[in-house]
């Protein structure tokens, strides 16, 4: 078998894992031990790939990030209601392993120095959501759906935080879609032009 279809199986089943256990036992469960034993496999196997668990980690994040379902939000531009696609775009991202991304990232303070290396600003996953979601409202810009004047990058902003905060707490009850369509709603809603006749 090819090394680099190898190396991809590892570090897929790897990040999984990884994935699991965060979900399940927060960033302070998360250890090097916990990974390979989630993932079935010798704890050599995960430092024979990686230099250490922050460049394990660090590779775990922005393998995350590019699972950001930018596609279908793009697919969306024209259709529907604005703040529906945006309710739905924002639940599909914070339904993910992205709210549990945020405290592991500010919980290790190695990890966070890598990620800048890459990523200057803010907390990578929210920071490329906010990338996605400023690229929709440019678009709905363009074809009329969103006011000219509308400031995309803050309004991206603002939802990216407002809906963290509706789903911030991992242990409680995730928000209803209409707790969510409604923030939406009040964060982009003066923006929004009526649809053409």
């Amino acid at each position: 078998m090819p090394t680099g279809v190898a190396l991809r199986a590892v570090r897929a089943q790897l990040f999984d894992a990884a994935e699991r256990v965060l979900l399940r036992d927060g960033p302070s469960g998360l250890t090097s031990r916990a990974v390979t034993t989630e993932a079935d496999c010798a704890k050599g196997v995960l430092h024979r790939h990686f230099d250490d668990f922050d460049a394990f980690l660090a590779e775990f994040v922005l393998d995350r990030i590019e699972k950001l379902d930018e596609e279908s939000l793009r697919k969306a531009v024209g259709t529907g209601t604005v703040v529906d696609n945006l309710a739905e775009a924002l639940t599909a991202v914070f339904e993910s392993v992205a709210v549990a991304i945020v405290p592991l990232v500010i919980f290790r303070d190695e990890l966070r120095a890598r990620l800048r290396r890459e990523w200057p600003a803010g907390v990578p996953v929210l920071t490329q959501a906010a990338v996605m979601i400023a690229g929709y409202l440019t678009a709905e810009r363009e074809k009329g759906r969103i006011a000219e004047d509308a400031d995309v990058d803050t309004l991206a902003a603002t939802l990216i935080g407002a809906t963290h905060l509706l789903f911030a707490d991992r242990t409680g009850a995730a928000p209803e879609a209409e707790q969510v369509r409604k923030t939406v709603a009040a964060v982009v809603g003066a923006g929004i032009r009526p649809a053409r006749r």
